[in-house]
Parts: C-alpha cells; sequence; structure tokens
C-alpha cells in the first residue's frame, strides 16, 4: 500500500485513482498519521456485506439449526397421589 500526504493526494487527484485501481488500496496521511483509505468498488462491496448471513439464509440453508431455538425442559419427578380416606 502506497502513502500520501493529503496535499498531494488532492492536487493528483486522477493519478490516486489510477494508483488505487492498479495497485489496489492508497492510504492517504495527514501530518504523517494515516487517515484515509481509497480503494477499489470491488474490494469495499467485499469488506461491506455483513460477516454474518442473514435469518433467511440460515434458515433456508442446507444445515439449518434448529436444536438450541427452545431451550430443554426440566425433568421433574412424578410423585404418587396421596391415598384418600373413605
Amino acid at each position: 500500500m502506497t502513502r500520501w500526504q493529503i496535499q498531494d493526494a488532492k492536487a493528483r487527484f486522477s493519478e490516486f485513482l489510477k494508483a488505487s485501481l492498479r495497485q489496489g488500496p492508497q492510504i492517504v496521511t495527514r501530518r504523517g498519521v494515516d487517515e484515509a483509505v481509497l480503494m477499489p468498488i470491488e474490494q469495499w462491496r467485499r469488506l461491506d456485506r455483513p460477516a454474518r448471513p442473514s435469518i433467511k439464509e440460515l434458515l433456508l440453508g442446507e444445515a439449518a439449526r434448529d436444536d438450541d431455538l427452545v431451550p430443554a425442559r426440566p425433568r421433574y419427578r412424578r410423585r404418587s397421589p396421596p391415598a384418600l380416606k373413605p
């Protein structure tokens, strides 16, 4: 990744953009500190996609998980009813 000072990136923006498309992400610095990145739109779209699948993708997926949706019920012992007095 190439670093560009902000004044150079502004003055030579078309060259800055072409470098981004040919070489990949370009970093813009202000006073020696990294401030921003210019990158090709395809890379941005890949990064912008959600990392986790949507609920639709989960439910329609091949390995839909349904075992942990409802918590297990505790097992209770059955007591015998008290005897009735005549």
